[in-house]
């Protein structure tokens, strides 16, 4: 299997994720200083927090970059037959037998990128199923404990 497709998949989600955040910010600055928005009395606060808003989706548009500046420059190489690590494509069954597709990566966890008909789902190794899958080979089984409930998974797939 060839990662680079995916790999290329997670940086157009990311540059579209980054996107967002930029026509975001750009809403919200265009809020701050519109002319509608100057205080009319004291109490009046739109313009203060539509600033607010605008910083806080500045300091997004910041976290957005340095995610993918990070993707941009890591290095993939293939985990056959080696422990899950960080770049890793890992396919998990759980005990219900549904299949869920991971790409194991240095940030952006939770980010979804669908490729060939499945949906890939970003997962750092900071994360309670990371930490989990972070050594596993093929043919393992890792256990999911959320709260009360646990969850097996059957590792299907490492590359």
């Amino acid at each position: 299997m060839d990662k680079q497709p995916i790999f290329d998949a997670i940086i157009a989600a990311l540059q579209d994720k980054l996107e967002v955040a930029r026509s975001s910010t750009q809403r919200a600055i265009d809020a701050a200083t519109d002319e509608e928005t100057i205080p009319e009395h004291k109490y009046d606060t739109l313009a203060l927090e539509a600033s607010y808003l605008a910083h806080g989706q500045a300091m997004r548009v910041q976290a957005c970059e340095a995610e993918l500046a990070s993707i941009q420059q890591f290095q993939m190489r293939d985990y056959r037959e080696q422990a899950v690590g960080v770049g890793a494509y890992v396919e998990l069954e759980n005990d219900e037998g549904m299949m869920q597709c991971f790409f194991i990566a240095p940030c952006a966890g939770g980010l979804e990128v669908r490729f060939e008909e499945r949906k890939i789902y970003l997962l750092t190794t900071q994360s309670p199923l990371g930490k989990q899958l972070k050594g596993a080979y093929e043919g393992d089984e890792v256990v999911l404990k959320m709260g009360d409930l646990s969850t097996v998974y059957q590792v299907v797939t490492v590359r």
